[in-house]
């Protein structure tokens, strides 16, 4: 099986930055897709950035495009999040979300469903 490990959150002030980082381990190879997810306290969990490793596309949202960068290593086995000019909206648990899946359309880029496996979430705070 294929475990995902965030880290890097913690408590920052506005304007503030962090960097989250993601780590797949157990029997994992080189992901296909790979994101970061993020809720809120009584929101729904949204996509807020992505990689589509097939196609070489990298996806923001709108509200954090220019403040947040995702990466990955070279290994495709962990991805980053760096995030600046961070906002008291901004607080949420951030988690990771990962594809390997090759056989099939799974949902769009940022989507729950296209992602096969989770971490189980980094928090961020801004206050």
């Amino acid at each position: 099986d294929v475990q995902l490990v965030e880290s890097g959150g913690g408590s920052v002030q506005t304007g503030g930055s962090l960097r989250l980082s993601c780590v797949a381990s157990g029997n994992a190879g080189r992901w296909k897709d790979v994101a970061w997810f993020r809720q809120a306290p009584g929101k729904g969990r949204e996509g807020i950035a992505g990689i589509n490793n097939a196609v070489d596309t990298t996806h923001y949202l709108p509200s954090v495009a220019g403040r947040f960068t995702i990466s990955q290593d070279g290994a495709k086995k962990t991805a980053f999040l760096e995030m600046d000019n961070l906002k008291p909206e901004d607080t949420a648990m951030y988690y990771c979300a990962a594809d390997w899946r090759t056989d099939g359309f799974y949902g769009p880029p940022l989507t729950p469903a296209r992602y096969q496996y989770w971490g189980q979430g980094t928090q961020v705070t801004v206050s």
